[in-house]
C-alpha cells in the first residue's frame, strides 16, 4: 500500500537505480548474487555463470500489505515503513552515510516479504516487552549489533543497539535520510 508518487518511493527508486548504475560503471555489469533455485525473485536477470546471477531492484507487481501486522498487534505502522518495504523487491543495497557503511534491507520476493513481516512482529513485541518506543528496523550497519530504525510514532531515523533504546537520531524522516546516502559497492 504505497502512495504511488510519494516522495519517499521516488527517492528510494532513484537511489536503487543509482546503486545499479554504480555497479554497471564499476564492474561493467549489474550486481551479482549467488543463484538459488529455491529462492527465485523477479530481481534476477541473466546468469553471470553457473553459480551466480545478475540482479536489479524490481518494482512490486502486486500490492504488498502490512494489514496483518497492524491487525494482529493493534497498531498502525508509520506510512514511511510501509512505503519503504513495499516499493520494490531487492537484495540488500550497500550505502555510505556520514556515520559509516550500512546495508539497506529489502524483501527479495513475496516469501521474503512474509518473513520480513514475521521479523517486524518479533521486533515490535520485543520493544513492547522492554517498554521501549516502537521502532522498525530497515538497515544494518558495519557494527554487528547496531541497526537503523524508524520511530513508528514520529518517522524519525535512529541508530539503536539490538535490544536497547534508540540512542542517536540521524534524520527527521526516512526520505531525508535516503537523501543523505551515497550508493556503495
Amino acid at each position: 500500500m504505497i502512495l504511488p508518487n510519494s516522495p519517499l518511493a521516488e527517492s528510494l527508486w532513484i537511489f536503487a537505480q543509482d546503486f545499479v548504475d554504480l555497479h554497471e560503471k564499476s564492474n561493467a555489469g549489474l550486481p551479482i548474487i549467488e543463484k538459488d533455485d529455491d529462492w527465485i525473485s523477479a530481481c534476477q536477470q541473466d546468469d553471470y555463470d553457473e553459480h551466480n546471477v545478475y540482479w536489479r531492484p524490481v518494482k512490486s507487481d502486486t500490492v504488498l500489505s502490512f494489514d496483518n501486522i497492524e491487525n494482529a498487534l493493534e497498531i498502525s505502522l508509520h506510512q514511511d515503513i510501509k512505503t519503504y518495504f513495499s516499493t520494490f523487491f531487492s537484495e540488500s543495497i550497500n550505502a555510505i552515510s556520514e556515520d559509516g557503511e550500512l546495508s539497506l534491507l529489502f524483501a527479495w520476493n513475496h516469501d521474503d516479504f512474509d518473513r520480513l513481516q514475521e521479523n517486524i512482529i518479533g521486533h515490535i513485541l520485543m520493544k513492547k516487552r522492554l517498554k521501549q518506543d516502537n521502532t522498525i528496523f530497515f538497515a544494518v550497519t558495519d557494527e554487528d549489533d547496531m541497526i537503523l530504525s524508524i520511530n513508528n510514532e514520529t518517522g524519525e531515523v535512529w541508530v539503536e543497539r539490538v535490544g536497547c533504546k534508540a540512542h542517536k537520531k540521524l534524520a527527521d524522516s526516512l526520505n531525508d535520510f535516503i537523501g543523505q546516502l551515497t550508493p556503495a559497492l
